[in-house]
């Protein structure tokens, strides 16, 4: 039977590290659930269930569940003495005598457990592995293989990877895009009609949550495979995003290029048109998990800048970050570098004067309501910054540049940021 390969350099997707049963998260399956034998494929579909009122975990009072005093099939005490003196229960005496079967072996007779009210019987583990994902299918004939899923509003299939090298991992399934999805679907009149714009989308799982609430969403990443199996998921779930209204638009956005590409030629390039909409009406930005390299961290914030300092108008941003504890020989302890670097980098947007715009950053509690299984752990924060233009320094970005261009030198991590234009 054909396994994963797991090497040294290899980073599996937590979420599916809670995979209850481990042959299931480890066997490749054909669309029919059988096992084939598929060496170079390491790509699945999940489904994810959005959780009504009443399902999700933090519904769950620790008081429920509990009988009252006097309900439930807790004997009475007058009973438990007849009973007693009758069948022998307390201690296996009766009459004070020891009370012993043909045999003579001590016989005691246990009496029924008392039946709680049963808790939420859903396994709080999340995903479940439906299928892998066929190559050879077009995205319209796999969505139509499975049309019983396309009768409910509250799944969410998404084609992923469970296990890659570290610059693959965008193709997984992370914590902190659930916990960005969570914020969305507990404030949808914060983000009802929107223009967003997500940074290091992956696999599109939160842009496909952001679709089912807001107009326009744009879902950006590097990489024409990962864009590829962004854009197959969107397809998976259009009947999700139609159904709210919501479009998406899979386009390529590189933190490390100056510009973005509108050659019509390119696949996930993107037009004049969308570039217009989205300089003039992006008021949300978005990006879950993406902390993680000190290289793209610094690009990130680039990108944060560029855009924002081209908006004519305020716009939030919401960054959703694990803080992942790691031993290393430079501190000879358990440190958190890239956290860390992400710190530091918030910390200097918000001393940033440059007389075009100024930016705020708070952390939001995550006390907001759970509608996706997964381990909301304590290490799980979600960050806002807050964009504010300067009208008496506002410069509009060139004509000539505004279809392609960030508008912006990218700034160095550790010094003021300059524009030039």
């Amino acid at each position: 039977m054909d396994r994963i390969t797991f090497h040294h350099d290899t980073v599996l997707s937590d979420v599916h590290m809670l995979q209850p049963n481990a042959r299931h998260l480890m066997t490749r399956l054909n669309s029919v659930g059988q096992p084939v034998a598929t060496p170079n494929l390491n790509i699945f579909i999940s489904k994810f269930k959005i959780l009504s009122v009443g399902e999700r975990p933090d519904d769950n009072d620790p008081e429920k569940g509990v009988p009252e005093a006097g309900v439930g099939h807790e004997p009475k005490k007058e009973d438990e003495k007849v009973s007693q003196s009758q069948d022998g229960e307390d201690g296996g005496e009766v009459g004070g005598k020891p009370f012993l079967d043909e045999d003579g072996d001590l016989h005691i007779t246990h009496r029924p457990r008392t039946n709680l009210p049963e808790r939420n019987s859903r396994d709080l583990v999340c995903p479940i592995i439906l299928q892998q994902a066929d190559p050879e299918l077009e995205p319209e004939e796999e969505h139509s293989e499975d049309e019983d899923d396309q009768a409910f509003d509250d799944i969410i299939k998404i084609e992923h990877t469970m296990a890659t090298t570290l610059e693959d991992v965008g193709k997984q399934v992370w914590r902190g895009a659930f916990l960005l999805a969570d914020f969305i679907l507990s404030s949808p009149d914060m983000f009802r009609g929107a223009t967003v714009l997500e940074l290091g989308a992956g696999t599109g799982l939160t842009s496909i949550v952001m679709a089912t609430i807001c107009k326009t969403t744009f879902c950006t990443d590097v990489g024409e495979d990962l864009l590829s199996m962004c854009k197959k998921n969107v397809t998976l779930n259009r009947h999700l995003m139609e159904a709210a209204g919501g479009d998406v638009r899979v386009r390529q956005l590189d933190w490390l290029q100056h510009d973005l590409c509108t050659d019509a030629d390119v696949e996930f390039s993107w037009t004049e048109e969308e570039v217009e909409d989205m300089y003039n009406n992006t008021e949300i930005i978005i990006a879950a998990d993406v902390i993680y390299d000190d290289e793209l961290t610094d690009g990130l914030f680039r990108t944060l800048y560029r855009l924002c300092s081209s908006f004519s108008h305020s716009c939030s941003v919401f960054i959703s970050i694990e803080k992942r504890m790691n031993f290393t020989l430079r501190h000879m302890d358990v440190s958190c570098d890239a956290y860390n670097h992400f710190s530091r980098c918030l910390s200097q947007l918000v001393a940033l004067q440059d007389g075009r715009c100024s930016f705020t950053v708070q952390q939001l509690p995550a006390h907001f309501s759970q509608f996706l299984l997964y381990d909301r752990i304590e290490q799980l924060e979600l960050w806002k910054v807050t964009s504010t233009p300067l009208p008496s320094e506002r410069i509009p970005p060139p004509e000539s540049a505004c279809g392609s261009s960030l508008n912006a030198e990218p700034p160095t991590p550790h010094v003021p940021i300059h524009r030039s234009c």
